[in-house]
């Protein structure tokens, strides 16, 4: 449904608004990070007549968005793109800003969980008729592309992709007499490597999940209910009922049968996520959903580590997902290139950049069928990782924040009331229910 103009400054304030409420409640040192914007490239800069301007958030994957539009500068001269980062914090009231005074950039990345939002505001173009027929779009990041429709119009293409997969130590299992090249397929025995790892003793368990970390358990417990059938977690929109899915109970039971027989370092109860990302490279832990961001961190922590990648599973083998993360490239409302900008993300999706400079650089491709390629064969974890591109998803809601990602919000009140109380799973259940929607319907 087409926004009126008149409509926007109220949905541009909403928005900021909830973004504010976004910053206010990250760690003092996450915000103390962003204050100063990264500088691009210089291959990515340009101060030629009829330069497009793009901006892109700081705190994402700077390396990777600075090798993609040097690329396109280089096989495109006459139209380059200049680009800047913005501080994350300050996106969505600059973005507000330039809205109101009709001064946009003509190519903005942003964080996809918000591209509903700012979809349903009218604030970006729909550029279905432009590129939704391509081809290259069938294999896309699904994640991706599902939160980039609104009411069944594209607004936006992956820029790249971040998925959530789970890690096993290799050294670990062999100690506990465990298959080192044999990761669980199923939750039941996810739950009895993670036993006899815990048998180990020596400070070792046998699998992790953050108590305090709303965003860290989106990203990995999600996942497994979602393999195991549940439709859907939280609400689109006011009408929409969360938390549908018989098999959404027997997971949570799950999960909190891992806490109570100690399977899981009591420790993590305060873990907020603020050392998420150094709990694997330990050497510690058995068993842990992560990113495939950590496979460098885990290596750069403890280089000796011996790791293995694998899908999420869910209660029967062959049930797998993923968390879709990572940025969609949009086009703003009020952009004067969108042609341009909309050759631009055609020309990201294309074959030849997916390999050329997605994968020769390391990055993990946005499109399934490119993934298996000369570069990616050389990394031993790439096309592991890229299985989960297929099987991701994302949530789909106008209001993450508050269902999903903030510490006082129903999502992380529900698993904490799993995973540390013996409260009746149904009622639990029925209550988070209850507070979602009160939530979209707000």
């Amino acid at each position: 449904m087409a926004h009126s103009r008149r409509n926007r400054p109220a949905a541009l304030a909403a928005l900021a608004m909830a973004f504010a409420m976004i910053v206010a409640a990250l760690p003092v040192q996450m915000v103390a990070a962003q204050t100063a914007p990264e500088a691009a490239a210089a291959c990515a800069q340009s101060t030629a007549p009829g330069v497009m301007q793009a901006w892109e958030r700081s705190g994402g994957n700077k390396q990777m968005v600075d090798l993609l539009v040097c690329a396109w500068n280089t096989a495109n001269p006459s139209r380059p793109i200049n680009l800047t980062y913005i501080t994350h914090d300050q996106m969505v009231p600059k973005i507000a800003q330039a809205i109101a005074s009709g001064d946009v950039p003509d190519l903005m990345g942003m964080d996809l969980i918000y591209a509903p939002q700012f979809a349903s505001a009218g604030q970006l173009e729909d550029v279905t008729d432009m590129i939704g027929s391509a081809p290259e779009l069938k294999t896309a990041s699904p994640g991706h592309i599902a939160v980039a429709t609104w009411q069944n119009r594209l607004y936006g293409v992956p820029l790249y992709a971040d998925v959530s997969v789970l890690f096993w130590n290799k050294d670990l299992f062999r100690q506990a007499g465990l298959d080192p090249e044999r990761p669980p397929t199923n939750l039941t025995e996810l739950h009895d490597m993670a036993a006899k790892i815990n048998a180990l003793g020596n400070g070792n368990y046998g699998y992790y999940l953050p108590g305090n970390c709303a965003g860290c358990n989106i990203f990995t417990f999600a996942p497994m209910v979602w393999a195991s059938g549940a439709n859907t977690i939280e609400p689109a929109q006011c009408g929409e009922e969360p938390l549908v899915g018989d098999t959404i109970k027997p997971v949570l039971q799950w999960a909190r049968t891992m806490h109570q027989e100690g399977l899981i370092d009591p420790a993590a109860q305060a873990e907020n996520g603020n050392t998420f990302a150094q709990v694997f490279g330990s050497g510690k832990v058995g068993i842990m959903g992560t990113g495939n961001f950590n496979v460098v961190l885990a290596k750069q922590q403890n280089p000796g580590i011996d790791l293995g990648v694998a899908l999420i599973p869910g209660l029967q083998t062959g049930q797998v997902a993923s968390f879709a993360g990572g940025d969609i490239v949009a086009i703003p409302k009020g952009s004067r290139r969108i042609r341009d900008a909309v050759d631009f993300e055609k020309f990201i999706l294309s074959d030849q950049v997916q390999v050329d400079v997605y994968s020769k650089a390391g990055n993990m491709t946005t499109r399934a069928d490119m993934a298996d390629n000369a570069f990616s064969r050389a990394d031993p974890f790439n096309a592991d990782l890229a299985k989960a591109i297929p099987v991701s998803r994302t949530p789909y809601t106008l209001k993450f924040f508050e269902l999903i990602n903030s510490p006082q919000g129903p999502w992380l009140q529900m698993l904490q009331r799993v995973y540390y109380t013996n409260d009746d799973l149904d009622q639990v259940i029925a209550d988070a229910k209850s507070q979602m929607i009160g939530i979209a319907c707000g």
